[in-house]
C-alpha cells in the first residue's frame, strides 16, 4: 500500500499544514480518518481550502464532536471506532500511482479506542512515517520518545519536517534519532494556497528522494 502517514510529536505542532504540503508536493490524495472536535474548521477542511485539487481531500470515516482522544470523544458519543474499518477504507481509496497521506491525531501513543493506539493503526496500515516536531521547551524529549517507538516497533520512517523558526535543536534531533530531515516549514505570515505551493515546491526534492518512485 501507497501509504504516508503523518504523526506529530505531539498535539499542535502542525501536522494538518505540512500535510497539505505533502499533499501539494507529491499530487497525493489526503484522508484523516478520525476528527475528535467538530466546533471549528475541521483538518479536512482547512486542508480542502488549502491545496490546488480540492477533490484529493476525502471525508472522515469517524466525526467526532468532543474535542478530546478519539477513544473518550468516542466513548462519550456512543460510537466505536474500529481498526479495521479504517484499514478496508484506506484501502479502498488506494491508487498506485497516487500516495495517501493519512493525517493522525496527536502523537503515537494517541488511543483510538480501548485496545488500539495510533502506532499501531500506523502498523496496520502498513504505511511509512513522516514526523513533524516544532520547537519548544520539551521537545527533544518528545521527539527522540516519537523516534524510539516506530523503530521499536519496526515501522519505516521517511524523516523529519520542522515547523516554524529554525532552531539548532533540529540537528541534535535527526542526529540522535538517525533519521532524515525532508524539510522545514516556515511560520506563515499568511496561512493560504499560495503559501502551501511555495512550501511545496521547496520540499518536493526532499520527499522524492526519500520516497522511492
Amino acid at each position: 500500500m501507497n501509504n504516508i502517514f503523518i504523526t506529530g510529536i505531539g498535539t499542535g505542532v502542525g501536522k494538518t499544514v505540512a500535510s497539505a504540503c505533502v499533499t501539494e508536493a507529491l499530487g497525493a490524495q489526503y484522508w484523516k480518518p478520525i476528527q475528535a472536535g467538530l466546533q471549528d474548521t475541521t483538518d479536512t477542511q482547512t486542508v480542502r481550502a488549502l491545496i490546488s485539487e480540492p477533490s484529493h481531500v476525502k471525508d472522515e470515516l469517524y466525526r467526532l464532536h468532543m474535542p478530546a482522544s478519539p477513544h473518550l470523544a468516542a466513548s462519550r458519543e456512543g460510537i466505536t471506532i474500529y481498526e479495521e474499518k479504517i484499514v478496508e477504507r484506506a484501502q479502498q481509496m488506494q491508487k498506485a500511482d497516487q500516495p495517501l497521506v493519512i493525517e493522525g491525531a496527536g502523537g503515537l501513543m494517541v488511543p483510538i479506542s480501548q485496545h488500539v493506539f495510533t502506532i499501531d493503526l500506523i502498523k496496520a496500515l502498513g504505511a511509512k512515517v513522516i514526523i513533524v516536531a516544532q520547537n519548544y521547551l520539551g521537545s527533544i524529549n518528545h521527539s527522540l520518545l516519537t523516534a524510539m517507538a516506530l523503530k521499536q516497533a519496526n515501522i519505516p520512517v521517511i524523516g523529519w519536517i520542522f515547523n516554524g523558526d529554525h532552531h539548532s535543536n533540529e540537528e541534535d534531533i535527526i542526529g540522535w534519532s538517525n533519521f532524515p530531515r525532508i524539510a522545514r516549514i516556515a511560520r506563515a505570515r499568511k496561512l493560504n494556497k499560495e503559501f502551501v505551493q511555495a512550501q511545496a515546491a521547496l520540499i518536493r526534492p526532499g520527499l522524492q528522494q526519500l520516497i522511492p518512485a
